[in-house]
């Protein structure tokens, strides 16, 4: 398979893509949806959404490209997403993810706009990586959240059909929620990238700074106020997702399910971060083949509401 001049190794080309197209869709880290719980009338649609997603990713994220390439990848990305919008997708540099995102976005009249926070939140993070950027607030982690993570689920509830105020905001919430755990998950990955998502007032709250949350800081008191601001977030992640879950018990058949499972898998990722004593930063855990059994069982049990 050849790669494209343009494209720097370790970024995904539109062949690449294509070649996907045919397997099963993996995990975009804000989009764990597109497994055989997906509705098989909405599956087209929601791999069509992932590959935009997973493509937009990459060129922001894989790789040794250098920051001005990756925007410019991505303002070409933008430009395709408003042809395809526009019915007009030819010629363009990735038809494998344009074309069956323009027949997805006429088919179902889906919401540009929030194809387009989420390539606002790809150069958002591109810029941020070269300027080594640090988050000042939770207030501020949780702006980028908006972009970043909640377009996926008020998508996925648009091809559902579910629109109202309510469900809109449960969505934001697990989805915010979702966002924050990956975050917190994986503290020693985004390090190592300069990628900085602890919140400076947290930090202050503890007396830690983020040059502490390094596995050569052997201080045990340091290490113990690291823990004590993680688990502060891991709380605060908890606490947002179980804010939103009731929503996955109105989401009717099978979107409902995965939905569970969705918020189950997010909820069992902060127990095992308190399994570690919240030191996520030397260890990261994940999700393991044994927990799903107790991700069913919950997912079971979650309390049912009526769909508002």
């Amino acid at each position: 398979m050849s790669m494209r001049p343009d494209a720097p190794p370790g970024v995904r080309t539109s062949q690449q893509v294509q070649a996907t197209l045919t397997g099963a869709v993996g995990h975009y880290e804000n989009f764990p949806v597109a497994s055989w719980l997906c509705p098989p009338a909405l599956r087209p649609a929601v791999v069509a959404i992932y590959h935009f997603a997973r493509t937009a990713d990459d060129l922001a994220d894989e790789g040794d490209a250098p920051a001005a390439w990756r925007l410019d990848q991505l303002s070409a990305m933008r430009a395709e997403l408003r042809a395809a919008a526009a019915g007009t997708t030819a010629g363009g540099r990735w038809p494998a993810v344009f074309n069956p995102l323009a027949t997805t976005i006429t088919t179902h009249r889906l919401p540009v706009d929030l194809l387009d926070d989420l390539l606002c939140a790809f150069e958002q993070d591109v810029r941020h990586t070269e300027a080594r950027h640090r988050y000042a607030s939770q207030a501020e982690l949780l702006d980028y959240c908006r972009l970043s993570a909640n377009p996926v689920g008020r998508l996925l509830l648009h091809l559902y059909g579910i629109d109202d105020e309510v469900s809109l905001r449960q969505s934001d919430a697990v989805c915010t929620a979702l966002q924050l755990i990956n975050f917190w998950q994986d503290i020693s990955r985004d390090h190592a990238r300069e990628r900085h998502y602890l919140p400076g007032d947290v930090l202050a709250r503890h007396g830690v700074r983020l040059e502490d949350f390094s596995p050569l800081v052997a201080d045990e008191a340091v290490r113990q106020r690291c823990a004590a601001a993680v688990a502060e977030l891991c709380t605060d992640a908890r606490s947002l997702m179980n804010t939103g879950a009731p929503l996955a018990t109105r989401v009717p058949g099978r979107a409902g399910w995965e939905l569970r499972l969705v918020v189950q898998g997010g909820l069992r990722i902060l127990d095992h971060c308190a399994s570690l004593d919240f030191r996520t930063w030397l260890a990261r855990p994940r999700l393991r083949a044994t927990d799903l059994p107790l991700m069913l069982w919950r997912a079971g049990r979650m309390p049912s509401s009526p769909l508002v």
